[in-house]
């Protein structure tokens, strides 16, 4: 009788957690990765480096936004993004040879800001190793956005990369 009643405890805790994944999303992962899918096409930065080149572009049946980034004297970086279920994710494929894991924060869509924060890395042998830990992505206008990308080293904020972009098509 006692296993009847804990199987009937973990099947009835399954069906709220089956209901609570297709429910509301207090997230809206759906209407950031909306809002990220408006920068498909080419964009450029102006940094105390030079020129920073930006590509995007949907791949996968518009289920994957990747965007391209050169700066003078580096190799490129991609970052790929896309909904996990009801989270808004990201990789980024790093110089520094690691690959955050990131997640969006919740997304106010009035705010026009995406906040993601670090979950795991792959190819970091240290939780100290240097690697991207968070970006905030602000939206201008149609043609302008700002990314502030925090690299951390030892655990803490080592630096930030602001970058101040404009549409070129």
């Amino acid at each position: 009788m006692k296993n009847r009643f804990l199987v009937a405890l973990s099947l009835l805790a399954f069906s709220a957690c089956l209901a609570g994944a297709g429910g509301k999303d207090d997230r809206n992962a759906a209407a950031a990765f909306a809002k990220l899918k408006t920068l498909v096409g080419q964009w450029e930065a102006d940094t105390d480096k030079g020129k920073i080149t930006s590509t995007y572009e949907l791949v996968s049946n518009g289920t994957a936004l990747v965007e391209h980034v050169n700066a003078p004297g580096e190799d490129a970086m991609v970052t790929v993004y896309h909904l996990d279920g009801s989270y808004l994710v990201l990789t980024h494929y790093c110089i520094a040879g690691n690959q955050p894991h990131m997640q969006a924060k919740a997304f106010d869509p009035a705010s026009n800001k995406i906040s993601f924060d670090f979950v795991s890395a792959g190819n970091l042998a240290s939780p100290g190793d240097g690697h991207m830990h968070s970006v905030q992505v602000s939206f201008i206008g149609p043609d302008a956005f700002k990314s502030d990308w925090t690299f951390y080293k030892d655990g803490k904020p080592a630096f930030t990369e602001p970058f101040q972009f404009r549409r070129v098509r």
